[in-house]
């Protein structure tokens, strides 16, 4: 029975040419219907004595069946690749197709930009944490409660008195706490305020400078910024300073250069805001304001690369348009 089972299915799998062919061929012996499947059921009907001899012949055969029908399924399958690569073929000395590469982002490498240049003039690079508390964004900023400058910064307060800092300022005190003079720190990180438009946006980038020294005026604070813009924007850069206001620093003043827009008119454009260091921080973290001085800076990023690289919206940096990007 098992020789005559075997040798038909040899015979049906001579003409087989493909899987459906193979597929019927199987159904026909090992389908629920197959020749295979009714000599199993048929054990049950058998006495006792022959079941176990029955059985173990028929688990034979449908094991040699198997064996038959997987082999073929193999050669089939790699009849058709062959067949697949002979039909299609492939010119080798073809070039690749190469994906496409990410780089740094804008902000990212105009930041890296005024990192080195600050390092180089010997400032060390602090970093502080982005949920602030009301003391060291405001208060001890020289920023009462019941300051009018608070109105000047639309804030994203928490819970427990922690909000989402407005500027990178704190760092001041933080540094200035743990540290005696000299200290000349840059405290690059993201600040947030509630505010969106072509240029600002609710979470955006600045770079905080403070130098603390004895004798330290704002002459000094002139040249550096003055060497920051001729680094940064080239040598020929014309720039003012303008008298402002900030709580935490007296005088106060806005650096501008003379800029060229895409019309090619030009213009005086803010790019940032210093000062000398106001006495009464200086209280806070108890220096004697009788022996040092020292002035403090702060700029956007996100201005300083919308002037440097000529773009008029603020909003295109967070877009995620790679055809934008990949300009940069």
């Amino acid at each position: 029975m098992a020789d005559k089972i075997i040798n038909n299915l040899m015979e049906d799998l001579k003409d087989i040419k493909n899987k459906n062919e193979l597929m019927n061929i199987k159904s026909k012996y090992i389908g629920k219907k197959g020749l295979v499947s009714i000599l199993m059921q048929e054990i049950k009907n058998l006495p006792v004595e022959e079941k176990k001899i029955r059985g173990s012949e028929v688990n034979m055969i449908k094991k040699e069946v198997e064996n038959l029908i997987d082999s073929n399924l193999k050669r089939i399958e790699s009849e058709e690749i062959n067949l697949k690569l002979k039909e299609q073929e492939i010119d080798v000395s073809l070039p690749g197709k190469l994906n496409s590469l990410g780089s740094v982002h804008p902000i990212s490498q105009i930041l890296d930009e005024i990192i080195d240049i600050f390092e180089g003039y010997g400032f060390q690079i602090t970093e502080g944490p982005e949920v602030e508390n009301d003391y060291y964004n405001f208060e001890s900023l020289n920023i009462p409660k019941d300051h009018p400058a608070r109105d000047m910064q639309d804030t994203f307060y928490l819970e427990n008195n922690n909000l989402l800092r407005t500027h990178t300022s704190p760092m001041q005190i933080r540094i200035m706490e743990k540290n005696s003079p000299p200290i000349k720190i840059i405290s690059p990180g993201k600040v947030f305020r509630c505010d969106s438009d072509i240029t600002h946006t609710p979470m955006f980038h600045q770079v905080e400078g403070l130098l603390v020294d004895e004798g330290v005026s704002f002459a000094n604070l002139k040249s550096i910024l003055n060497r920051f813009c001729y680094d940064f924007f080239g040598k020929k850069i014309k720039t003012r300073f303008r008298p402002s206001y900030f709580p935490f620093t007296e005088p106060s003043a806005e650096l501008d250069i003379e800029w060229k827009n895409k019309k090619d008119e030009t213009k005086w454009m803010e790019v940032l805001g210093c000062g000398i260091v106001n006495p009464k921080v200086f209280e806070f973290v108890k220096y004697d304001t009788s022996k040092y001085t020292g002035f403090a800076f702060g700029m956007g990023i996100e201005r300083l690369a919308m002037i440097k690289l000529g773009i008029t919206d603020i909003r295109y940096f967070y877009q995620n348009d790679l055809k934008f990007l990949k300009q940069f």
